[in-house]
Order: structure tokens, then sequence, then C-alpha cells
């Protein structure tokens, strides 16, 4: 077994997530899918990765039906220190039109961390996220799959005292079910939440008074049609040429200067642009680029398809 090194990732630090701190730059397994039909490939970006020092990876049984958290799980068990953040809330769906279905209901969570744990290959799955279908983008709950998030808690709470899960996070929430579910101990939650998306800064904010991380997912704007993404900014590209570093790099720095909170899990089939995002956690922005990024007024969120 080998131990990772606190080497480009960590060098913005690290933020308690569950049992461990971790490195602040991670990686986010969704776009793995890509490459479902070169396993091998994938396997060695993700060690690429953890070379690179990256110690945090994000992934649920919902991607690609369990087989990026095969791989995940052999990264997990061939390295010591590595924390694997899954989530619940949504089941596969494969054929759908969407790659995932609703299955919020107490049963479901607590089958969807047995099948995690069979594709993971592990006994114990360090955080959890329940991903609620509070707010967007993605999916909604209807019918029996409107559930009370303090059921919800309940079988994660008693999933935890079994030892099969370390710590709860949130997925998709309102400010309110966060206040909800601060006295079960959350220590994460994901939101979409971006330079071009600063919808949910007051669920930051309280994240960040709780000490609790704030994992944002879509870090670089939408995967929806309508969204806005960082890289299409023209004020944004501007800053990032003169800088000498890219959009990209822009985007997720400002995320690692806007709060010590937040821990960022960019996803890549790409070795460059693993490497390009990793870097991002080494460049220090001037004051006055700092301040001219927090004074950006995000484009107006159009239309979401799904």
């Amino acid at each position: 077994m080998t131990s990772p090194t606190p080497l480009a990732a960590a060098r913005a630090g690290t933020y308690k997530l569950g049992e461990r701190s971790v490195a602040r730059m991670g990686y986010g397994a969704m776009q793995l899918r890509k490459l479902m039909s070169e396993p091998a490939k994938a396997m060695t970006l993700l060690e690429h990765a953890v070379a690179l020092g990256v110690d945090h990876f994000d992934t649920a049984q919902f991607y690609s039906d369990g087989a990026i958290n095969a791989l995940i799980g052999g990264v997990a068990r061939a390295n010591v220190g590595i924390t694997v953040a899954s989530k619940i809330g949504a089941d596969p769906n494969p054929g759908g039109k969407v790659p995932m279905r609703p299955a919020q209901r107490p049963e479901q969570l607590r089958a969807s961390i047995e099948d995690n744990l069979r594709s993971l290959g592990l006994d114990h799955i360090p955080v959890v996220n329940l991903r609620r279908l509070d707010v967007g983008p993605g999916l909604r709950a209807e019918g029996d799959q409107v559930v009370d998030v303090d059921d919800q808690l309940a079988t994660m709470i008693a999933l935890r005292g079994e030892g099969k899960i370390g710590a709860i996070g949130l997925s998709a929430v309102s400010l309110a079910t966060v206040q909800r579910a601060i006295p079960a101990g959350i220590v994460c939650v994901q939101n979409a939440y971006s330079l071009v998306n600063q919808e949910f800064e007051d669920v930051l904010a309280l994240c960040r008074r709780e000490n609790v991380a704030w994992v944002p997912f879509f870090p670089l704007g939408g995967a929806y049609p309508g969204m806005s993404k960082v890289v299409e900014q023209h004020e944004i590209v501007a800053i990032a040429r003169r800088l000498g570093i890219t959009p990209t790099q822009l985007g997720l720095t400002w995320l690692l200067s806007h709060a010590p909170n937040i821990l960022l899990i960019p996803g890549t089939t790409d070795r460059v642009h693993l490497e390009e995002n990793v870097a991002a956690a080494a460049i220090d922005l001037p004051d006055g680029v700092l301040a001219k990024l927090d004074a950006f007024d995000p484009p107006p969120p159009g239309d979401i398809a799904v």
C-alpha cells in the first residue's frame, strides 16, 4: 500500500471532512462515465490524481450503475488516507432520459448504502451525502419520493451508528433543510455554486459559521442547457489571460479564495486538465483581482431543460 503525498492538491491547505482533513482540491468522478469502455485508462487517471496529492474522491452508485464506484474503491483500497465521499438519494436508471431516478425513502437509502458498499468493495464509507431534491438543477421529488428530511436523517444516523458510514453530508438542499440538519452533525453540503452562480451564498455562510465543508458541484458553471459557464464569460477570460492562467483555473482559484471551508471536486477524463485543475491550488490571486471577481455580476441563469 502507498500513502498519498500532500503535493500540489494540498497547496491551498486542507479542511476537515468527516474523519480526517483533506486537500482542498479533490476529484469528482462523474465524468468517468466517458471512460467506462477504457477502465485501465480511467484507473491510470485516478492514480495520477493520487500522485498529485488528491485524497478526496467524490462518487456515487448511480454513476454508471456502480462501475465508477468499483474504480474509486480500488484506489481507496490501494492508498492509505483516501477519503471516499459517495451519495444516496437516487438510483441508477440505465437507458432512461436521465441516468438516475429518485430513491428518497428511508428503505431506499439503506439499500443504496448496501449497493455502494458492494460496488466500492469497502465495509465503511467515510462520507455519504444525502442527495435531496429540494433545489435544482436536475431531479425533483414527486409522490412517495417527497420525504421529510428528519426521517431520512434518522436512517443515516442509524447507519452511522452501525459503522457503515462515517459522516453525513447533504446535496441539493435549501437553507431551511441545512438548518434542520445541523443538529445531526453533518460535515458537508453540496450545491451548485460557482463564480457565475452564487445563488446559495446564504447556505455557504451558514456552513462557514458551523464549520461545515462546502463542496460545490458545477464549480465552473452548469452542465445543463441554459446554465452559464465561467469559461464563456468575456471578462473572466480577459482576466485569466492577463494573469497567464486559464479561465478554468481562475474560476477554481476564486472559489478557494472565497471561503476557507470550500473543498473542490472538479472532474475530468483528461490528464492535462487534471493537472491544470490541481495546479489552481497553488495560484495566489492579487487583491485587486479578487476584489474584481468578488464584484463580478453573474449573468441570470437560463431555463434548465431537466
